[in-house]
């Protein structure tokens, strides 16, 4: 299996395919309904929380509206605390900036704090093509790369895999990318994770160069938040020379106390926890602590131009929690993998899109990947209206066309004439109603509509007939 997405066929036969393995839909049965089981709990200790999540909407699309603004302002600060800023309008020049620097330190080797946006440029595969080895170091993606894997989770990458594979993955790959591992390595979590970190240790030690991502950035005094709960992250974020963050423009706050907020629901949402194990800030350089030279690459790649839509652009509020995902009924049953993309489930279904347009057929598919029952709304700790994006979007779909959406056009404009002609629309109920004994029980080109769903019989006469006799 490819460790990108490229080439993936559109959702809904990566779906097809999904809720066939039956490996797959146990893994992520059990470990969705645990952990949003024990989000509702975390959540519920907290009085006000819907002011919470209220107050970090309004944040959100507050920074949103003069997004400009606070990315100067984020700009000065890093800056003014030793570090450089670098601009980077898409995939393609993130990549060569990040080549740039890895390169111009020597070195051929770097460690990665968990970082969805290099994973949606594809940065590893970009730092191999120049000879640069990249190694992840958080546990989850560590899986998924030694498996030649794909993430399908924005918290739990390797929630698909059960321990029993992950020990096998270990047993098999972890000698070929370094450190191998222990003899007799059983399925027991306690040992997985003293193996990864036996593998890991020596790749920290002598790493010059991390590279990480951020879950927030404070322009204020310019510093850079992560959460995660293992401690590699701040390995990856202290002990290098060189420190390299790529991180997608959305991810500003213009305040502390903007940041506050977001220290109280992004745990709960995510991990359950009132707190992360580790939350790791830094602001630039400081002589004789941490790395002495640091850059912050700010990533737009489709950014602006969700931005640009008064519907669509609340996708960005997004603080990758993952909650949306541990209620969906879709992605409980087909997984991340078949979304396409390094963003899956609801959310993925509405902010892929705009990133990367809907010119592609699995592109076009993501905003169909939804049942809309808004359970994911519910859980949004930013008040995300995915539904109503995900309508959105398949409106821009329709707009577009293709077979299928010009079959329906056509039909839409002919319901909106009759609709429009009274009397035509009489005369059509009637014919209907005469001819109701001839009509076929499932039409023809409906067999994905009536395959599970019964038709309604039509009545011996029309309402407006019936009504006429009976109430005029």
């Amino acid at each position: 299996m490819s460790g990108t997405f490229v080439g993936m066929p559109a959702f809904p036969k990566a779906a097809r395919d999904a809720v066939r393995d039956t490996t797959l839909r146990g893994n992520l049965r059990h470990a969705t309904h645990t952990i949003r089981d024990k989000r509702a709990k975390a959540v519920a200790e907290l009085d006000d929380w819907q002011q919470l999540r209220e107050a970090g909407k309004r944040i959100k699309d507050l920074t949103l509206r003069h997004l400009d603004r606070h990315l100067l302002r984020l700009e000065e600060s890093v800056t003014a605390a030793g570090g450089t800023v670098h601009w980077a309008a898409d995939a393609a020049e993130a990549n060569r900036i990040v080549g740039d620097l890895v390169k111009a330190t020597g070195e051929t080797e770097v460690v990665k704090v968990k970082s969805m946006a290099t994973q949606e440029i594809g940065l590893n595969e970009a730092l191999a093509a120049e000879g640069i080895h990249a190694y992840e170091t958080d546990l989850a993606e560590l899986i998924v790369q030694l498996g030649d894997d794909r993430p399908s989770h924005i918290l739990v990458p390797a929630i698909h895999r059960n321990r029993a594979e992950i020990r096998a993955i270990f047993r098999d790959r972890m000698a070929g990318w370094g450190r191998p591992a222990p003899e007799g390595l059983t399925d027991n979590p306690a040992d997985l994770a003293e193996a990864a970190r036996l593998h890991l240790r020596e790749k920290f030690l002598r790493a010059k160069v991390g590279i990480s991502g951020a879950n927030f950035m404070v322009a204020e005094t310019g510093t850079l938040v992560v959460f995660e709960s293992e401690g590699n992250g701040r390995m990856c974020l202290t002990l290098p020379e060189t420190l390299i963050s790529v991180v997608g423009i959305e991810k500003t706050v213009p305040t502390w106390q903007d940041l506050e907020v977001f220290l109280q629901t992004l745990p709960r949402s995510s991990t359950a926890e009132r707190m992360n194990p580790y939350t790791s800030m830094w602001t630039g350089t400081a002589d004789g602590d941490g790395p002495q030279t640091f850059h912050l690459v700010l990533l737009d790649n489709g950014r602006t131009d969700a931005l640009a839509d008064d519907v669509g652009r609340q996708a960005l509020r997004c603080i990758r929690c993952s909650a949306c995902l541990n209620v969906c009924p879709v992605y409980e049953r087909a997984g991340g993998h078949a979304y396409g993309s390094v963003y899956p489930g609801p959310i993925g279904a509405i902010l892929t899109p705009q990133l990367r347009g809907t010119t592609s057929e699995i592109d076009a598919s993501l905003p169909y990947a939804s049942s809309l029952c808004g359970a994911c709304y519910e859980v949004c700790p930013v008040a995300i209206d995915i539904p109503e994006v995900l309508v959105h979007l398949r409106e821009k779909v329709a707009d577009r066309g293709g077979p299928g959406h010009r079959l329906e056009k056509a039909a839409m404009k002919a319901a909106t004439w009759a609709m429009d002609h009274p009397g035509a629309m009489a005369a059509g109920e009637r014919a209907a109603s005469r001819t109701r004994a001839l009509h076929p029980r499932r039409p023809p080109g409906a067999g994905a509509w009536t395959d599970s769903r019964d038709l309604p019989e039509l009545p011996a006469e029309p309402f407006r007939d019936w009504w006429r006799k009976n109430r005029t």
